[in-house]
């Protein structure tokens, strides 16, 4: 069965460039140009997933997830030119599955939607006879899902996003080892794609907080000033 990914910019290019590459990778695009029109489709004609541009005329990216989310638990990714990290931070509180800074690449966000429709597949099914051996990997109180792109702390499940879940793999991978933050961009990113290092540490952040709703004591993920980051050994 075809998914069906929706991308909503105002960009024309945009949604030129991203619909032909998606489209070759076999899913069926619908594209907006802004939120308005957007929500009038969608709410007549769901989609799999959405891809939103948070500055848009007539209706902002933000105002549109919050209308998805009255009716609709789909994946979105949200695109945000550098200067919106205050629009990220509300927009993953607001239920946004993850973030992509512009300009971006086109091979990360097809690896993006890939990994949350592979997700949601996997919560649909209950993941009954998908799970492949050592996809599970489990480090003291740490408990991460590869195929699920789940992650659980002493029992309590930890709300990632696909970049979080990636930066927490690659830190316990190898507990006490520590890793640069070109390692982990690479982890995050892959290679050949450059974000600034503030990014890293933004990331880095918000997984110690997310990680100490759970468990006020958490202090698992260290920092080694001018090196880079490591995971606390059991």
């Amino acid at each position: 069965m075809v998914q069906t990914i929706a991308l909503v910019d105002d960009d024309r290019n945009i949604l030129t460039s991203v619909s032909i590459a998606l489209e070759a990778e076999g899913y069926e695009v619908r594209t907006y140009t802004d939120g308005d029109e957007a929500h009038r489709a969608l709410s007549s004609r769901p989609v799999d997933l959405a891809v939103l541009d948070i500055k848009m005329p007539r209706m902002d990216g933000m105002e549109l997830l919050q209308r998805i989310r009255q009716n609709s638990a789909m994946p979105v990714i949200f695109l945000t030119s550098k200067d919106d990290e205050i629009d990220e931070l509300q927009g993953l509180r607001m239920g946004a599955d993850d973030y992509i800074k512009k300009p971006f690449s086109q091979r990360l966000l097809i690896e993006r939607i890939k990994a949350l429709l592979r997700r949601e597949v996997l919560n649909a099914t209950g993941g009954k006879g998908t799970v492949e051996p050592g996809s599970v990997m489990v480090r003291g109180e740490l408990v991460l899902d590869n195929a699920r792109h789940s992650c659980t702390w002493k029992g309590q499940e930890i709300d990632l996003t696909v970049t979080e879940f990636l930066l927490v793999k690659a830190l316990a991978q190898r507990p006490g080892h520590v890793k640069s933050r070109d390692q982990l961009m690479d982890a995050a990113y892959g290679e050949h794609i450059y974000v600034d290092d503030r990014t890293i540490d933004s990331h880095v952040k918000r997984l110690r907080k997310k990680f100490k709703v759970a468990d006020a004591d958490f202090a698992q993920i260290e920092t080694l000033y001018g090196v880079g980051y490591k995971y606390r050994d059991a």
